[in-house]
C-alpha cells in the first residue's frame, strides 16, 4: 500500500467537477470498464471489526508493529484492511489472499498479474478518511489531504511548488488561499504517485493548475514533455476541510464514486 507522503495543459475534457460528485454505497461485485475510473471513500475511525481482522495479511500486521503511536497503527490496518476488502470485491476473492508487491519507488501492485484482472489501484489517507482509486489496466494515482489552514505559507509554497505555481499562488485572493494551496498539493501529489516515482520525480519540474474555480489539470511537465497531453487529472469532493485529486494515464469519460461504509 503506498500511503499519502508529501502530505493538464490537456485537450481532453477533465472528470467531473467536485460539486456534482454524489457518493454512492459501494456493491458487493463491482464491474469497472476501461474509460472508468473508481474511487472508494472509507472511514478510518469506524470500529475495529472481524471482517477487518480477517483480511489482513500476516505481512499487513508485521508492518503495523513498526508503527510507534497506536492511533497510526490503527489507521493502517483499516486503510489496508479497507483496500483488500475492497479489491476483494472486484476479483470475487477471499481479501486475505491478495499479494502484493512494490515497484522501485514504492508503488503496490499485484504479484500475480494474471490473477489481477487488469485492476491498478492507489491509496491515500488523511486524518480520519482514506480513499483507493482502482482503473483497468492503466496506471492511476490518488492523494487526499486534510487542509490546515496553519500549514499554508509562503514558505511551504516556495520549497514545494514549481516557480510557474508559486506565482499562480500569490495572485490567489486571501479568502481563497488554503482550498488553492491543498488543491495544487493534491494535484502534485495524485500525479507523481500515478507515474509511480513519489518524491523520487522532482517536484519543480511540472506545473499543475492553482488557482480558485480552476479544473484540475497538468499544465506543463519538464519530466516528460507529452505528460501535459496523456494525465488526465479531477479534484474530488471527499469531505468538509478535505482536498482531494485523482490522476490517470489517459482520457476518462465516467468517475465514479463508492462508499466502503455505507454499502
Amino acid at each position: 500500500m503506498q500511503d499519502t507522503s508529501l502530505f493538464q495543459r490537456t485537450t481532453s475534457t477533465p472528470l467531473a467537477a467536485a460539486p456534482q460528485q454524489t457518493w454512492k454505497p459501494g456493491p458487493a461485485a463491482p464491474v469497472i470498464w476501461q474509460n472508468e475510473v473508481h474511487v472508494w471513500r472509507a472511514r478510518l475511525d469506524v470500529p475495529w471489526s472481524w471482517t477487518f481482522d480477517e483480511a489482513l495479511s500476516l505481512d499487513d500486521r508485521t508492518r503495523a508493529d513498526r508503527f510507534k503511536f497506536e492511533s497510526d497503527r490503527r489507521h493502517f490496518c483499516v486503510g489496508r484492511a479497507s483496500l483488500r476488502l475492497i479489491l476483494g470485491r472486484y476479483l470475487q476473492t477471499k481479501p486475505g489472499r491478495l499479494r502484493f508487491e512494490t515497484s522501485e519507488f514504492g508503488k503496490p501492485f499485484f504479484a500475480d498479474q494474471k490473477l489481477s484482472g487488469g485492476l491498478r489501484f492507489n491509496l491515500s489517507h488523511s486524518n480520519q478518511l482514506a480513499l483507493i482509486a482502482i482503473a483497468r489496466d492503466r496506471e492511476v494515482g490518488v492523494d487526499l489531504e486534510y487542509m490546515r489552514s496553519d500549514f499554508v505559507t509562503d514558505d511551504v509554497a516556495n520549497h514545494f511548488f514549481s516557480r510557474a505555481e508559486v506565482d499562480q499562488f500569490r495572485e490567489v485572493p486571501a479568502e481563497s488561499k488554503t482550498q488553492s494551496f491543498f488543491n495544487c498539493w493534491t494535484r502534485k501529489e495524485a500525479y507523481i504517485k500515478a507515474r509511480g516515482e513519489g518524491l523520487y520525480c522532482p517536484l519543480n519540474q511540472f506545473d499543475v493548475s492553482v488557482g480558485p474555480g480552476q479544473p484540475a489539470m497538468l499544465l506543463d511537465s519538464r519530466v516528460d514533455a507529452a505528460d501535459a497531453q496523456r494525465w488526465s487529472l479531477s479534484d474530488i469532493a471527499a469531505g468538509d476541510r478535505y482536498a482531494a485529486t485523482v490522476a490517470i494515464d489517459g482520457a476518462c469519460s465516467r468517475l465514479v464514486l463508492w462508499d466502503l461504509n455505507e454499502s
